[in-house]
């Protein structure tokens, strides 16, 4: 694959038809100069090989680029909302991150929901043949008691999982030892006897059993009790930080267990991504402007 250099490039999550996707294309719509091209890269994980991939045979620093994904466990939210960023080895450049957990925190709205649900139950009392089995919306009084008491559910197990991202990002547990402390192959060390790579590759070893050596049930005790403490603080509730802190995944998921009956969160989200409005939310904006700054 290879692309004309010098266009404007934004790299997603998932496919043509994730969320990521549409998200990405409500926030470019009329930006000013020339259209970004979105390219859906599936794993987060992939980015820097798809990237060489798609630009080959340009190099990747030289393109005007921007990685946009969701920010899952790696990063914390800041009190402030803006966008986060993660170190990667696409030239040096920052992934971007949302400011909640995925995109579906952004959705996970009570109007947008009781909006999408009495709309449904209008077109079926004047086309009754339309398939819809959830009647009226409950209100929003009940939507609203829906996702915090899910939410509560998910208390601990999302403690534990903050705690287990802490542990992987203080330890080199992501990444594999290294074969050379140089920028690699083809950058060669300044003394090349036995003696002298072989401690710099101890030099290695050590930092990399160091770095292993921190993931401890200790270290992960104690930020689950971190956890813990700041997820049963009253303003975390009242001030709905579950929707920015929880994983909206696991969120819906909790929703739909809880009621079964109640109407497909799926379905609404393919609804509810177009009905977004982005000016409400200071990141997506702040990922506006940096890509008219391309």
């Amino acid at each position: 694959m290879s692309v004309v250099s010098g266009g404007r490039t934004i790299f997603c999550e998932g496919k043509p038809s994730s969320l990521d996707y549409k998200l990405l294309s409500q926030i470019v719509d009329g930006i000013s100069g020339d259209k970004p091209a979105i390219i859906p890269a599936g794993s987060k994980f992939t980015f820097s090989i798809f990237a060489q991939g798609y630009f080959f045979p340009n190099e990747v620093v030289s393109q005007r680029y921007i990685v946009f994904r969701d920010r899952d466990f790696d990063v914390k939210p800041t009190p402030n909302i803006q966008l986060l960023s993660l170190s990667n080895r696409l030239g040096n450049r920052s992934i971007v991150l949302t400011h909640r957990s995925c995109v579906e925190n952004y959705l996970l709205n009570t109007d947008l929901i009781h909006t999408y649900w009495a709309a449904k139950y209008t077109q079926k009392i004047e086309y009754p043949t339309t398939q819809w089995a959830h009647g009226d919306s409950p209100g929003r009084e009940t939507i609203a008691e829906w996702i915090e008491s899910s939410a509560r559910n998910l208390l601990f197990y999302q403690a534990v999982r903050w705690a287990l991202g802490d542990l992987l990002s203080m330890s080199a547990a992501r990444a594999q030892l290294k074969t050379t402390w140089t920028d690699g192959s083809g950058n060669l060390p300044q003394s090349l006897d036995l003696q002298s790579c072989q401690n710099q590759a101890l030099e290695l070893v050590d930092k990399f059993r160091q770095a292993v050596d921190s993931v401890t049930r200790e270290n992960f005790e104690a930020s689950l009790n971190l956890y813990q403490q700041h997820f049963i603080q009253e303003d975390f509730w009242t001030q709905k930080q579950y929707l920015i802190w929880f994983h909206g995944k696991d969120l819906i998921k909790e929703m739909q267990r809880q009621k079964p009956n109640y109407i497909s969160l799926y379905e609404f989200f393919n609804w509810a991504i177009d009905q977004l409005d982005i000016t409400q939310h200071p990141d997506l904006m702040e990922l506006r402007a940096r890509i008219e700054q391309l």
